[in-house]
């Protein structure tokens, strides 16, 4: 009978040893889940292919929104492993909470922010932010500024162009920065103020005009994330390789500096 207790238990650890420990980077299968600012979507899109191109069998499972609404996810027990946001006092904010370790807070990026209008509307984005006063533009999209740092640096903007009050009544609030670029791209607003990587995307490229915003116009959007506590090894990994050459040469075609504007 001792001998069988053995042979069962001896088959037992095999079992558990040939599935991996959980968070084991040489696991053949391993799934890492990210909160992304809505102005990643196309950039990121394309790290996580090249990424998943170089670790055969991984899989990155990626939602994109409004940066101060993930932090609430967060808070309330949302499963990432990965926060990526439009602003990285607000993973340095995740970790004071204690949410992740300080040390695993990075920056990846500095966002940068343009006026873009669709072919055909009466918008003219040469003439920027101050511009978008003008009669005959009706409506401009923006992030909602409550909880979307893109949003909050587009006001910052219209403030310092001295266009703010005139603009109130014009704004058309998106979600996140993704969606007010969706109201500019479809006519539900004239203009928006978005995100330069946005601008560059496969969608709006080739359906529109923008002019960049002066960098001094609005506070720098430090972009930058923080691999969360909950999170195994695979998650540092997939954010090594985010902050890597190959990582950092896919956004700067999107229009992204390099973090803390260097460079």
């Amino acid at each position: 009978m001792l001998r069988r207790f053995v042979l069962a238990f001896s088959l037992v650890m095999v079992a558990i040893a040939g599935c991996g420990a959980p968070g084991d980077p040489d696991e053949e299968t391993q799934t890492v889940a990210v909160a992304a600012a809505a102005d990643l979507k196309f950039a990121l899109d394309e790290i996580i292919n090249a990424f998943e191109a170089e670790h055969d069998g991984w899989q990155i499972s990626v939602s994109y929104g409004s940066s101060g609404n993930f932090v609430q996810q967060i808070r309330n027990g949302a499963p990432f492993d990965v926060y990526l946001s439009a602003d990285i006092t607000l993973a340095e904010a995740l970790a004071d909470g204690g949410f992740a370790d300080p040390a695993d807070v990075f920056g990846y990026a500095t966002g940068r922010l343009v006026v873009w209008a669709a072919d055909g509307s009466p918008a003219d984005p040469t003439a920027g932010v101050s511009g978008l006063v003008k009669d005959d533009v009706k409506t401009v999209a923006i992030a909602n500024p409550q909880h979307a740092p893109y949003g909050q640096a587009a006001e910052a903007a219209m403030r310092t162009a001295g266009v703010l009050e005139e603009l109130k009544g014009k704004l058309v609030l998106g979600e996140n920065i993704a969606q007010a670029a969706e109201f500019a791209q479809t006519g539900n607003a004239d203009a928006g103020i978005i995100a330069l990587s946005l601008a560059l995307s496969p969608g709006l490229r080739d359906v529109g005009a923008f002019s960049e915003v002066p960098l001094d116009d609005f506070p720098r959007l430090n972009q930058g994330g923080v691999v969360l506590s909950r999170a195994s090894e695979s998650a540092h990994i997939f954010a090594d390789f985010l902050t890597s050459p190959a990582g950092q040469e896919i956004l700067s075609r999107y229009g992204f500096s390099p973090p803390d504007g260097e460079g």
